[in-house]
């Protein structure tokens, strides 16, 4: 670089004239934040999510910042003390906790403060639902059009590419716990076992799986029966996710249409009761498959894993994430009608 006699005082004007326009920005924030930054600090604030009574018979211990330190969920806090009840922004409470009538809930709702309904079972399987118009700001279910979305499992992107297919030593199996003449998966079974084999295990057969058993156990079959215990839009249980694609298995679905199974895993992923014209021809396409043909089902393996959700902390610290976009001062006037929709 050339040095010329007018550089310095070029160079210290244009410095001070850095630090001028500096100060006036900085000066312009501090007298007159933006709308954005007052939101911002708004949403900083911690959430208080009281759990009126725990979904699970085990109720964990949540006194710690437990959606950070599980989840990374920041800001949230998750508390099953009822005299927090005033300083709470949301109050859960799971169907299977609450009895008809309104003696166990809280008296009054405090003005900003919102309900939540929460629920995993299926519309035939949930009772009294009448009982609770006008009650709850929110839903929380396996519904996809839930306020806040509790699925049973998802598949989440996997970079690994690897497939990973079980030794096989049996064609189908099926772990089955409460068995009903009456259910559509019981009739459907009795129909297809006319013309396969089907090892069947839990207490409805007197074989309880122990926890740790049940995998390595399902995982021998090449062909699960996901029989979903009711037929209702999104009710894709721990069946499919854990008991088939989790074990290694191919699930053979029983449930909502195969366009819905779509909404949640790819469609050469499971084979659907409902595409053959009789379970006579399911059978045979079961006993007759190739090992080429087998293995075409597990390509989705090279792309995803299953994500099981199973930890009710887990779900309720979703709560948080879903705040900001949820509708505040909504009540459902008929759940039973939302829900049998």
């Amino acid at each position: 670089l050339r040095w010329s006699p007018w550089g310095r005082p070029v160079v210290k004007a244009l410095v001070t004239a850095g630090v001028f326009v500096a100060t006036l920005w900085n000066l312009r924030f501090f007298h007159n934040p933006s709308k954005g930054s007052g939101e911002d600090s708004k949403h900083r604030e911690t959430l208080v999510i009281l759990v009126w009574e725990w979904p699970s018979k085990h109720v964990p211990n949540v006194s710690r910042d437990v959606c950070h330190e599980l989840y990374g969920i920041t800001g949230c806090q998750l508390t099953t003390e009822r005299q927090l009840l005033r300083q709470a922004n949301v109050v859960v409470f799971p169907h299977s906790r609450l009895q008809p009538g309104r003696d166990k809930l809280p008296k009054e709702k405090l003005p900003g403060q919102n309900w939540v309904w929460v629920s995993l079972e299926s519309p035939s399987n949930t009772r009294a639902l009448a009982a609770w118009n006008q009650t709850f700001n929110w839903v929380m279910t396996y519904r996809q059009d839930s306020d806040i979305f509790i699925p049973y499992g998802k598949l989440v992107p996997n970079r690994s590419a690897t497939v990973n297919i079980p030794a096989k030593t049996n064609l189908v199996s099926w772990v089955i716990s409460n068995y009903h003449r009456t259910q559509k998966r019981a009739e459907v079974y009795r129909n297809l076992s006319r013309y396969l084999h089907v090892n069947i295990y839990g207490k409805a057969n007197n074989k309880p799986l122990c926890k740790d058993c049940l995998l390595p156990t399902i995982s021998k079959s090449k062909f699960y029966l996901a029989f979903e215990n009711s037929i209702h839009r999104d009710y894709i249980t721990e069946k499919l996710w854990r008991n088939s694609l989790l074990a290694g298995t191919v699930p053979v679905v029983l449930g909502p249409p195969r366009a819905n199974y779509e909404q949640f895993v790819p469609a050469d992923s499971f084979i659907h009761v409902n595409d053959f014209g009789s379970l006579e021809e399911l059978a045979t396409f079961l006993k007759t498959m190739n090992s080429s043909r087998y293995q075409q089902f597990f390509a989705w393996q090279r792309r995803f894993s299953v994500k099981l959700y199973t930890d009710w902390r887990e779900r309720i610290c979703a709560i948080c994430m879903a705040y900001p976009c949820l509708p505040h001062g909504h009540l459902y006037p008929d759940l039973q009608s939302w829900f049998n929709s």
